[in-house]
C-alpha cells in the first residue's frame, strides 16, 4: 500500500470511528491533518487513538474507489488557451496532445489550495511540462490544465502556473449544492473531449442543476484507492 493510500485510509478509519473531538481530517500527499477540540480530547490521547489506527490502515475494508468522468472541450481556443503553445512545446500536433491526455486516467490524491480543486497524479510522462515561469493572476474556474507530473482543474478563479489546454463545463465546487465539492480523495477521473457546442449545452444544465455527472465504481480489490490506474506516476 502506498503512502497516499495508507493516507486515505487513516483518514477513512478517522471518520468511521469517530474519535472524540475530531472536528475533521484533511488528507494530503503523504500526511493527515486532524483538527480537534482540546476541551474533548486531550492531545496525548488523541495521538494514541491515531497511533492505534495507524497500525490498522494496512487491513482496513474500505469503500470502492469512484470513476468520475468529466467532460472537457479542447478545441476552444478561449478555452484552452495554452494547448498551441504546449503542443509547440512538446513536438507534438496539438489532437494528439488532446488524445493522450484525455486517454490516461488520473487520481485524486487530495482536495486543496481552494475548495473543491483536486490535486492529480497519472499525467502519461509524454505530455509533462514545467509549469509556466510566469503563472497568471486569474485562470477561469473549470479551466483544466498540466504542469511538472501533474494534472490541475481549477475549481474556482485563482491564480495559477498550469498550461490550460482545455476547460471542463462542471463545476468542482458548488457552495450552493448538497454536496459542495464534486470530487474525492482517492476518485479516478478520466477526461472525455467534448466539442463547444455541447459544452455549452452542458453549461446550461449544470447551471439550471439538470446535469449529473457520469460516476461508476472502480472496479478494484477492496481499498480505495488500490487498482490505481496503469499511468499513475508517483509524485
Amino acid at each position: 500500500m502506498d503512502v497516499n493510500t495508507r493516507v486515505r485510509a487513516l483518514e477513512f478509519l478517522v471518520q468511521e470511528k469517530a474519535l472524540p473531538g475530531v472536528v475533521e481530517a484533511v488528507p494530503s500527499f503523504s500526511s493527515l491533518l486532524v483538527y480537534y477540540d482540546p476541551l474533548v480530547v486531550r492531545y496525548e490521547t488523541l495521538c494514541a487513538a491515531l497511533t492505534e489506527l495507524c497500525a490498522q490502515v494496512e487491513h482496513a475494508s474500505l469503500p470502492p474507489a469512484r470513476l468520475v468522468e468529466l467532460p472537457c472541450c479542447y478545441d476552444d481556443p478561449t478555452l484552452g488557451i495554452d494547448l498551441g503553445a504546449a503542443a509547440q512545446r512538446l513536438g507534438l500536433p496539438a489532437d494528439e496532445l488532446v488524445r493522450l491526455h484525455a486517454d490516461a486516467r488520473y487520481l485524486v490524491y487530495f482536495i486543496g489550495f481552494t475548495p473543491g480543486l483536486p490535486y492529480l497524479g497519472g499525467l502519461p510522462e509524454r505530455i509533462r511540462l514545467p509549469r509556466l515561469s510566469t503563472p497568471r493572476t486569474k485562470v477561469p474556474s473549470g479551466s483544466v490544465g498540466i504542469g511538472g507530473v501533474q494534472v490541475c482543474i481549477y475549481s474556482v478563479e485563482s491564480p495559477g502556473g498550469y498550461w490550460i489546454l482545455g476547460r471542463t463545463p462542471l463545476r468542482l465546487y458548488d457552495p450552493g449544492a448538497p454536496e459542495p465539492i464534486l470530487l474525492r480523495p482517492g476518485d479516478h477521473i478520466r477526461f472525455r473531449a467534448i466539442e463547444r457546442g455541447e459544452y455549452d449545452a452542458i453549461v446550461a444544465a449544470v447551471e439550471a442543476r439538470a446535469y449529473r455527472p457520469v460516476v461508476d465504481a472502480v472496479r478494484a480489490a477492496g481499498r480505495r484507492g488500490a487498482g490505481a490506474p496503469p499511468s499513475e506516476a508517483s509524485v
